[in-house]
């Protein structure tokens, strides 16, 4: 079925054309129907077709490094998947599937070298919609690479890893040494004044009852100080595994805009030497 000029002005991708270049495009495009669960292409087959999502909501999914099937994406109303595929005439990366009752745009490469033909221009407002696509992934990554492990530990850390720390913390700051070198000084000078003049106390030398203390004290805060150090090296762990994630998306993000813009300028300078003028 036909697609109408009005509903391409809804879609971020042509939202630049101008009506003479949204009816050409009209013209070439057409709606697809999926039903719910309806598979739209795998990876590995031929990308003839690229989509734009009009009604209903699309799952796209890759294999990742370790063959887990990861989500890469999930398109909505107005939202284009399949288009660096199709562009670049490589087989589909990823794999389509419509999650409900879906209706999309079906566009191919002949569509838009129909486009351009005619109207050469709108293929700079579609590269003007695609950097302004490059700005947003750009701000994704900087928000992801903010994202503070500490936090994300804190937040899933149980009551327990929260005492482990403030006493790790406290057992390893001044203040905790000089109260603990005042309060043993004290109890010290006491027992050897009450020994000295009483002629007894409740530990006397070689205080007998302070080292049962001590030792019942560094019994107890080992384990603890170990469980906060285990948290510290989660929270590096996760550092580093944080860093690796925004260094390979960015680096995914990047060079698949960069194909798109770069194939959509080649076709705009074979356009441009095709209406040159020959002399």
């Amino acid at each position: 079925m036909p697609c109408t000029a009005d509903e391409l002005r809804q879609i971020p991708l042509f939202s630049l054309l101008d009506d003479d270049e949204l009816n050409v495009l009209a013209a070439q495009v057409e709606h697809r129907d999926f039903a719910t669960h309806q598979r739209i292409y795998k990876a590995g087959e031929a990308s003839e077709r690229a989509y734009v999502v009009l009604s209903g909501a699309v799952e796209v999914t890759l294999l990742d490094e370790d063959g887990q099937e990861v989500t890469f994406s999930s398109p909505r109303h107005g939202d284009a998947f399949g288009f660096a595929s199709m562009l670049e005439a490589s087989p589909h990366q990823t794999t389509a599937i419509a999650t409900e009752a879906t209706t999309c745009i079906e566009i191919d490469r002949h569509d838009l070298s129909t486009l351009l033909e005619r109207k050469p221009l709108a293929g700079l407002d579609m590269l003007t919609v695609m950097a302004r696509e490059i700005h947003m992934a750009q701000g994704v990554i900087r928000g992801r690479a903010m994202r503070n492990p500490n936090e994300l530990i804190d937040e899933a850390e149980t009551f327990g890893e929260r005492i482990a720390d403030r006493v790790a913390s406290f057992g390893g700051s001044w203040t905790f040494i000089i109260t603990f070198g005042a309060t043993m000084l004290t109890y010290v000078g006491l027992s050897i004044i009450l020994v000295a003049t009483h002629g007894s106390s409740w530990d006397p030398y070689p205080f007998i009852l302070l080292n049962l203390f001590l030792s019942m004290l560094a019994a107890i805060q080992a384990p603890v100080i170990m469980m906060s150090q285990n948290r510290q090296d989660q929270k590096d762990r996760l550092r580093s595994e944080l860093d690796f994630e925004v260094n390979r998306r960015a680096e995914a993000e990047i060079q698949a805009l960069s194909r798109k813009i770069h194939l959509l300028g080649d076709k705009l300078d074979d356009i441009d030497d095709h209406l040159r003028p020959r002399s």
